[in-house]
């Protein structure tokens, strides 16, 4: 493994789409290098602190979220005299995106009072009232062309969606949650995915068009659903819980095909292999290396202080027996948004 002289950063760092540079924040100043060689591509100089970073999909532009101002600037690679610069006022900036396209900014204002969309070409604004969620709460189609964005009025969720040509709402439905957490678009743009908070155990399938295809409830005691993943083909669709399980469904029936359990032991019979990673002390034999005094005396002083004079340690796998008690940590139970369940699902890529 080889690595590079060492650069200075201090906020986020991103690598852009299309792989070819990565731009680190170094305080207020925007660092765009070669990703072969690591040489700086361009400098950008933003007005305050840079807070977060995200590259548009074409991987020309990079938007730069100075959230303390509140403001957004984002820069062009191939112009570098272009800039852009975004100022709520007083309603504040929580969150800012880019939009498929890339040719439009989203942004969140503080309290979720409305999310704003920014238009790179006529530098015209269109405005949606009451998001439900800053960073979460938007999702696009794969061909780009519309958005469902969810919104909350009168205690009550809906879903919003826009086409993202003109940025006209063409339809509003509600959905039959209690505190929206979540929507996703299929990987096919046929349904919209919609699930409740970590209260209430409740996953519903949308048309469209509005129509509720399947609510999927897999309990009702207990914390709900964490996180929720469709397949790259759009056929199946992960739900994550905090019972420890994933519970997939079809997307023909929608109804539950596999459930996968994360058990605490693991007894037989089973056919998995279970490694544990272990320490391997080892010695070193310094009449053999002809080395300087000074530097035989550090190596033993290291390994004496390690415990193992004159030597050191490696990690190797042993093969453990069934049955065996995986360790965990029981979650505080003072303490919100507790560290169990499925929190993170990934899948394979899709095969042609």
């Amino acid at each position: 493994m080889e690595f590079t002289e060492p650069y200075k950063q201090t906020g986020p760092c991103c690598f852009s789409p299309d792989a070819r540079f990565l731009a680190v924040a170094v305080d207020y100043r925007l660092v765009v290098r070669d990703v072969v060689s690591l040489k700086v591509v361009q400098l950008f100089s933003c007005v305050d602190k840079i807070s977060s970073l995200e590259w548009a999909s074409d991987s020309e532009y990079i938007l730069c979220g100075l959230y303390k101002r509140p403001m957004v600037q984002a820069w062009s690679l191939s112009q570098p005299d272009w800039t852009c610069k975004i100022d709520e006022g007083p309603a504040g900036i929580a969150y800012a995106r880019w939009s498929p396209d890339s040719r439009h900014i989203l942004t969140t204002s503080e309290f979720q009072l409305r999310l704003t969309v920014w238009s790179l070409v006529n530098t015209a604004c269109v405005h949606v009232q009451w998001p439900k969620h800053a960073s979460r709460g938007v999702s696009f189609t794969k061909d780009g062309k519309f958005a469902a964005i969810s919104t909350r009025r009168d205690c009550k969720d809906y879903i919003n969606l826009l086409s993202c040509h003109s940025w006209e709402i063409m339809s509003v439905f509600a959905v039959d949650t209690v505190d929206l957490a979540g929507v996703e678009w299929s990987p096919d743009d046929s349904a919209i995915v919609v699930w409740d908070s970590l209260l209430e155990y409740k996953v519903l399938i949308y048309s469209p068009d509005g129509r509720c295809l399947f609510k999927y409830l897999a309990y009702e005691s207990g914390l709900g659903v964490k996180s929720v993943s469709w397949s790259p083909c759009g056929q199946f669709l992960a739900v994550g819980s905090y019972d420890q399980a994933v519970r997939t469904l079809n997307h023909l029936t929608w109804k539950t095909f596999a459930e996968f359990t994360h058990a605490a032991s693991i007894r037989s019979p089973c056919n998995a292999a279970i490694f544990k990673e272990v320490d391997d002390p080892w010695q070193l034999d310094m009449s053999e290396l002809c080395l300087s005094d000074g530097f035989s005396r550090n190596m033993q002083d290291n390994g004496a202080e390690n415990g193992t004079e004159g030597g050191g340690s490696r990690v190797k796998y042993a093969v453990m027996d069934v049955p065996i008690t995986l360790p965990s940590t029981k979650p505080a139970t003072d303490k919100p948004n507790p560290k169990q369940g499925i929190g993170v699902k990934t899948t394979c890529p899709k095969h042609h």
